[in-house]
């Protein structure tokens, strides 16, 4: 559990979607940083076992949960679950006061952060997609970075509150650049890994003693956070953990799309896009992203 200390700032109404690996405890800190928080989970126990963990209160609907609320903060699972709790049935655009702000925290498209952004224009609401870096532990520390696209005056009244469970919030740009700016995020991560993998199944064929070679090489110029909190993991051969295999082809998934709309050519990411397809083969859905050493040993 974090002991990270918040900046004090003027106490907002919010609510908070989704109460998965990333939203609970990012919910969290948004409570004890003092802000009067209502949450919504699709499954109502892990709502009910929030509150009685932080305080605060749930809602039943996203739209109930959002009634009244500054800031409407979610982070789901993909661009159908956004457009539930959103435009859904008893999503929270019905229930936003005239000028809140909504604040997407999931891993979409920048096409459904476009559409949602005029959407929300439409019915007087404001709205940010904001995906974010750094995992669970990022989330549980307080120390995500987050990538925003959409209105300088919304986000200049975001990024405080948000940074109750962030060291980082940044606007990119309009609509859709915090989406965009993640999948950069993600082509970085996905060649890191395949590279780190190889290297430490490379050096474990020559018989090196890879714990002590990380360590020399660590401190030069192939020294990355991939290397310094995965490769002893590697090593050891331990994945359970992390960001998950499954959740890592799907913002892949979102790469390669826009990659075809937008004319990149990406032939590393679409390799270990497959090579992730592999590991998933091996049983491999939940393991984290560095087991793509898997293949290789």
């Amino acid at each position: 559990m974090s002991t990270r200390s918040y900046d004090p700032i003027k106490p907002q109404k919010v609510a908070f979607l989704g109460l998965g690996v990333m939203g609970y405890p990012m919910a969290g800190h948004l409570k004890r940083a003092g802000h009067d928080v209502v949450v919504y989970n699709r499954t109502a126990a892990k709502a009910s076992q929030w509150v009685g963990e932080y305080g605060g209160a749930s809602d039943s609907t996203p739209e109930a949960a959002a009634k009244g609320a500054d800031i409407v903060f979610a982070c789901v699972g993909n661009d159908d679950d956004l457009r539930a709790v959103t435009v859904g049935e008893r999503g929270a655009f019905g229930g936003m006061k005239e000028g809140a702000i909504f604040v997407d925290h999931t891993t979409a498209s920048a096409e459904v952060a476009r559409e949602l952004s005029a959407e929300a224009k439409s019915r007087g609401l404001q709205f940010i997609d904001a995906p974010v870096s750094g995992g669970n532990l990022g989330a549980i520390n307080g120390a995500l970075t987050v990538m925003c696209g959409g209105d300088a005056k919304a986000f200049a009244t975001i990024q405080p509150v948000a940074m109750a469970f962030s060291k980082a919030v940044t606007l990119l740009g309009e609509s859709g650049s915090g989406q965009l700016a993640k999948m950069v995020n993600q082509i970085c991560i996905a060649g890191l890994v395949q590279g780190l993998a190889e290297a430490i199944a490379f050096g474990q064929k020559a018989g090196l003693d890879m714990k002590v070679v990380l360590g020399v090489i660590g401190k030069g110029a192939a020294q990355s956070w991939q290397m310094d909190n995965r490769g002893p993991t590697m090593i050891e051969g331990k994945f359970d953990f992390g960001f998950a295999v499954d959740w890592m082809r799907k913002d892949l998934g979102l790469v390669l799309d826009e990659a075809k709309r937008n004319g990149a050519r990406l032939p590393v990411t679409a390799l270990v896009d497959q090579f992730y397809a592999d590991v998933q083969a091996q049983g491999g859905q939940r393991w984290d992203t560095s087991s793509l050493i898997k293949r290789l040993t």
